[in-house]
């Protein structure tokens, strides 16, 4: 029998606000998800509706991710001695260029065991004079792409920068070892890439190492207009950038935190979608914001060993980072970040001052955490490649002026899309507070009203897997 066009539920204001999570969802992993959130909620920590647990599949995904060879890549990268952006590039030993045909080598191995699915190639332009390259320099971003075997059109981006810089950022020949800033982030790009080679995720993946960073995100804005001009339909972006210490410049030590930054009102927005803001809400609602909440509901739990806390900032005060550009184009992108740097660690000439170790190197590194920061972003890279994206179209019908609810949406083209499911909250709420599944549907009601909370459509595949929330726009 085909899906039914469209699919009510009553549920009174009074009810709803009762309800922890719509009772008429069947499925094993909805049922998994609610058992999840009533646990969280009898010791006093309530989960979001939405939180997805970890597959068997995930699970031994994330043990594969080696800490030896994250600790490998970290110091192999430090042995390059500096790797600025305006270092020499022909030098077999040191500088960017040896850092650069080191990455794609070892990127050309993993790719040796795809099957042919993953395809390496170095993306290279010249740089005219601009601010922090005061001459023509080749900058060169090291791709892995994992093409995808059943959506190949989705695709999911994640990077590490691979230059590095000292104290005085135009400094290309003291050395630079940037083990934190940001060999933590390329190794974490480059584990995942290996462990990923050898499966067939549904949707593409590509591992970058981007070059130009320091010198002003030049690597990451080639990459990301490159896959602006052709019409890539990029769903997620994931930056890795300072992220192999757990301990604070205090000593203190985090060493189960990563913070992920999230934009709210996208940087991209037109005058018009600013219009509709304005007028529904919706500015903790963007797609980089449903993005945030989809990497906490799929990997702050036991299997990452991590807590995601998720600042609602696009970045640091006086700080940027490779996600940036990816925004700029309208793509969806977070930044992934330790919880608490340690200044003297970073963007230092390596010195000694008052007895204390100045200079970003490997010693100060938690390879550890470093670790458990790849399986936060194995984990919500590999349940986006592989569930549903987010459901394309979705809006609130506001013809009438009704006390109830009417979404639509359109209809995804994945083969294994079983249905979807409402979420909302209220207005005040950060996360998604309920949840009723609506079916193979692509029309649903609720008998609330659109005026008093925030709602939501995700979409479910038939192995129980959820992708990101849409937030929807009013149809008139």
């Amino acid at each position: 029998m085909p899906p039914t066009p469209t699919r009510r539920t009553v549920l009174t204001a009074t009810a709803a606000t009762a309800a922890t999570l719509g009772t008429t969802a069947t499925d094993t992993a909805t049922a998994e998800a609610a058992e999840a959130h009533a646990a969280a909620r009898s010791t006093g920590t309530p989960r979001p509706a939405t939180t997805q647990p970890p597959s068997r599949e995930l699970r031994a995904i994330l043990k594969e991710l080696d800490q030896s060879r994250i600790e490998e890549t970290v110091r192999t990268l430090v042995s390059f001695g500096t790797r600025h952006t305006l270092s020499v590039q022909d030098d077999p030993a040191r500088g960017i260029g040896a850092a650069r045909d080191w990455l794609r080598d070892r990127l050309q191995s993993y790719a040796a065991e795809s099957g042919g699915r993953m395809t390496v190639e170095l993306q290279s332009y010249v740089q005219e004079p601009a601010p922090r390259i005061p001459a023509p320099t080749r900058i060169t971003n090291v791709l892995a792409t994992l093409r995808g075997s059943v959506t190949p059109e989705r695709v999911h981006v994640i990077s590490g920068h691979y230059d590095s810089r000292v104290s005085d950022v135009m400094d290309a020949v003291s050395d630079a070892p940037g083990a934190d800033d940001d060999a933590s982030g390329v190794a974490v790009v480059l584990e995942l890439a290996r462990v990923f080679a050898r499966r067939r995720p549904a949707s593409t993946i590509v591992f970058a190492a981007v070059a130009g960073e320091e010198q002003g995100l030049y690597g990451s804005r080639y990459l990301a207009r490159q896959l602006k001009d052709t019409g890539a339909d990029v769903r997620a972006m994931f930056t890795n950038d300072i992220v192999g210490s757990s301990t604070a410049d205090d000593g203190t030590r985090d060493p189960h935190t990563i913070r992920l930054f999230a934009e709210g009102v996208p940087t991209s927005e037109t005058p018009e979608q600013a219009a509709v803001r304005r007028s529904v809400g919706g500015e903790n609602d963007s797609e980089t914001r449903q993005l945030a909440r989809f990497v906490r509901d799929v990997a702050d739990n036991d299997a990452t060993g991590m807590r995601v806390r998720v600042i609602y900032r696009r970045d640091r005060y006086l700080r940027g980072g490779d996600h940036i550009p990816f925004l700029e184009n309208g793509y969806p992108a977070l930044r992934f970040t330790e919880p608490a740097e340690d200044f003297a660690h970073q963007h230092q000439d390596v010195r000694v001052e008052d007895g204390r170790q100045f200079g970003d190197l490997p010693e100060f590194c938690d390879f550890g955490f470093t670790t458990r920061v790849a399986r936060v972003n194995a984990a919500a890279l590999w349940t986006l490649a592989q569930a549903p994206g987010a459901p394309r179209g979705a809006r609130i019908v506001t013809s009438a002026l009704t006390n109830s609810t009417r979404l639509v949406w359109s209809r995804g083209t994945e083969p294994d899309l079983a249905g979807y499911e409402v979420v909302w909250r209220e207005t005040t709420a950060p996360e998604w507070t309920h949840l009723v599944d609506a079916g193979d549907v692509t029309s649903y009601e609720v008998d609330l009203s659109k005026d008093n909370v925030f709602f939501g459509v995700r979409a479910v595949n038939r192995a129980g897997l959820r992708g990101p929330v849409a937030f929807p726009s009013p149809q008139s």
